[in-house]
């Protein structure tokens, strides 16, 4: 089996080109020698989200210090889903799963709201941003996500983009199952409890606010937010 397949991928925000030298991060540097108890020599695999992918060996590796070779590239960049996810904030636990489970399936955005019935006030947006990063990796994709600092719904609705629909799961009001996105797109999450009966009069205001159905079921905030992506998903094959 050729070991550049099984091997470690590591994203990087420097340029990726054959023969360039990159510098690892400390945290990238314990991984692969601590954790992984790689060496000089082993392969790794680089992105950086927009020069593809490229096979690389470590130079050099210390303690907190790693250098790599970068050598052939193995996959060219490729579009992606155009689909952002804007969920209410959730238990820190529930935030950091929603995270991982929607850069796994491929959102371009993450967009923490701050609803009514919000379970938390702040997020910690560097966290965020290492489990996208984490979850990148692991599932191959060959970007991160942005990870944008939470707003208000009122916001959110004020700054949503003309052109891209924001499917909004709604529970017990009727409406139809959700449809399979075709463009741009936004699926929006609420909180345990669902919005108010303000928020639901503030979404129906705005032309660009699809109202959907994720089935029979009341689901947790967590569960909705990989339903309605596989859903929007389902033609491209997720």
């Amino acid at each position: 089996m050729d070991p550049s397949i099984t091997s470690p991928r590591l994203f990087v925000h420097a340029a990726l080109g054959p023969g360039a030298g990159i510098v690892a991060t400390p945290a990238q540097a314990h991984h692969l020698g601590t954790v992984l108890r790689r060496g000089p020599g082993d392969a790794v695999r680089l992105f950086n989200g927009a020069d593809g992918e490229w096979s690389a060996r470590i130079a050099a590796l210390r303690r907190d210090r790693c250098e790599l070779a970068v050598g052939a590239r193995l996959r060219a960049q490729a579009p992606e889903p155009d689909l952002w996810l804007a969920f209410a904030l959730l238990k820190r636990d529930a935030t950091d799963l929603v995270a991982e489970k929607a850069t796994e399936l491929g959102v371009a955005a993450l967009l923490p709201v701050i609803t009514g019935r919000t379970q938390a006030a702040r997020v910690n947006r560097e966290r965020l941003e290492a489990i996208a990063i984490a979850a990148a990796e692991q599932s191959e994709r060959l970007t991160v996500p942005l990870v944008a600092a939470p707003v208000t719904l009122a916001a959110l609705l004020a700054d949503w983009p003309a052109g891209r629909a924001l499917v909004v799961a709604m529970e017990r009001q009727g409406a139809p199952g959700v449809a399979p996105a075709r463009g741009p797109a936004g699926l929006l999450i609420g909180p345990e409890g669902g919005f108010s009966a303000a928020e639901l009069d503030l979404m129906g205001r705005h032309a660009f606010v699809v109202a959907a159905s994720l089935g029979d079921r009341i689901l947790r905030a967590e569960t909705a937010a990989i339903v309605g992506l596989a859903l929007m998903q389902a033609p491209a094959g997720v």
